[in-house]
């Protein structure tokens, strides 16, 4: 028996196990994007599986609800499948976290060799991206796609690397959670009280030529890390009351389900087949304008803003308007935080001097807004009283324009 024969035999028996179910919808966007002739159809499926007609790599992301949940198993469980087809595959970066039964998945699969970066004293492991680019395969596979590199090297982030690879033409598999998307920060972080400190703009999924769910209830994962399947035993009831809590993980695993209908939502083929064949596509003349004032509570009315723009299949620009000709130290150390988020989310930020209420107002008419995000005031003064607060001289300065406010959570009173 060949290795290849034995590789698949061994996938077979591991069919009949018990695992996370795999939702993708990629097939309900291959039946929209290709209403074709019959012939096209025979010649679509005599090709190669990784065939591409163009240069640019083609993404794949299994994503889950949280830690656990099986993402990498079925990455490399599929990867196995297509290196039985004759694709060229090798991994570029997997974290097997000790599971044995993941561990097993890579016999018989090429793994470029690790990066050494030291770091303060400590060597670490990085993912080789010049070396996956030499060695040229069809299909790369790397874990982790949130994940922040050593300080030092070129990229910052494992998804930029990732670009990279795409950029030569090799096909990429990666794997995330869904807490790591930055536009989800502030819903996370109200769920589950747990602030994710590493994230990956969304972008990087509308990137993706397909998004799969890798799905299980939740039940069954807290089952799974009693069982020792995903935490070392001295982390096990730490994990387990905090944020692996039934409500946690229900409120994380609907968050997946619906950016993975997004996702498709927003794809590529998606777009092409509602220009190609939807009768009146609906135009994008929406614009959302993003106000903000400095205070770290803004950080949450950026991400809001920005997934309005993109449900509404809007542009966006963030504004801050400042009445002082030259900015204080303390105002700009508030300010660029807002700033890098806005850039890690593409949006354009400008940046306005003089009365904040009548150059929001100014603004909003050049560009024809159709609405306006922004904070709740943090207090009342006399001169509010008399003359309105922010908001009230917008909605006077502004007719037939949408105003949402986004609250601010601490704030609410707790009775």
């Amino acid at each position: 028996m060949s290795e290849e024969e034995h590789q698949l035999e061994k996938l077979k028996k591991e069919a009949s196990r018990s695992k996370p179910r795999q939702i993708s919808l990629s097939e309900l966007e291959s039946e929209l994007s290709e209403p074709v002739a019959e012939s096209s159809v025979v010649q679509h499926e005599s090709n190669p599986t990784f065939w591409k007609p163009w240069k640019h790599g083609r993404l794949k992301v299994f994503l889950g609800a949280a830690a656990g949940i099986g993402k990498t198993y079925a990455m490399l469980e599929e990867a196995q499948q297509l290196k039985a087809q004759g694709v060229d595959v090798v991994v570029g970066y997997v974290e097997l976290h000790g599971r044995k039964d993941t561990e097993k998945l890579l016999e018989g699969l090429e793994v470029v060799p690790l990066r050494k970066v030291e770091y303060r004293g400590t060597l670490l492991e990085e993912m080789d991206t010049a070396a996956v680019i030499a060695r040229q395969p069809q299909l790369v596979l790397v874990d982790e796609l949130a994940h922040t590199n050593t300080p030092g090297l070129a990229t910052g982030k494992r998804y930029e690397d990732i670009e990279q690879i795409l950029e030569q033409g090799i096909d990429v598999y990666s794997t995330v959670n869904v807490q790591h998307l930055e536009s989800l920060n502030d819903w996370v972080y109200e769920l589950t009280g747990t602030r994710v400190r590493e994230t990956f703009p969304d972008r990087i999924l509308s990137l993706a030529g397909e998004v799969v769910l890798i799905d299980l209830p939740p039940q069954e994962l807290r089952d799974r890390i009693r069982q020792g399947k995903v935490y070392r035993p001295e982390k096990i009831d730490d994990a387990l009351n905090n944020f692996f809590k039934l409500g946690n993980l229900m409120a994380l695993r609907e968050l997946a389900l619906r950016e993975t209908a997004d996702a498709v939502e927003s794809s590529a083929p998606h777009r092409e087949y509602k220009a190609l064949y939807e009768e009146n596509p609906p135009s994008a003349h929406s614009f959302v304008l993003i106000c903000i004032s400095g205070r770290p509570s803004d950080a949450r009315v950026i991400r809001q803003g920005w997934r309005f723009a993109r449900r509404l299949n809007a542009t966006a620009t963030v504004v801050n308007v400042s009445r002082d000709d030259e900015r204080k130290l303390s105002q700009e150390e508030k300010i660029a935080p807002l700033r890098r988020l806005t850039r890690a989310l593409e949006l354009p930020f400008q940046e306005l001097k003089g009365d904040p209420a009548l150059k929001v107002i100014e603004l909003a008419k050049e560009k024809q807004a159709t609405l306006i995000v922004l904070g709740e005031s943090t207090r009342l003064t006399w001169r509010d009283r008399f003359s309105g607060t922010f908001t009230d001289k917008i909605l006077r300065g502004l007719d037939g324009v949408d105003i949402y406010i986004v609250g601010d959570p601490s704030r609410r009173s707790v009775e």
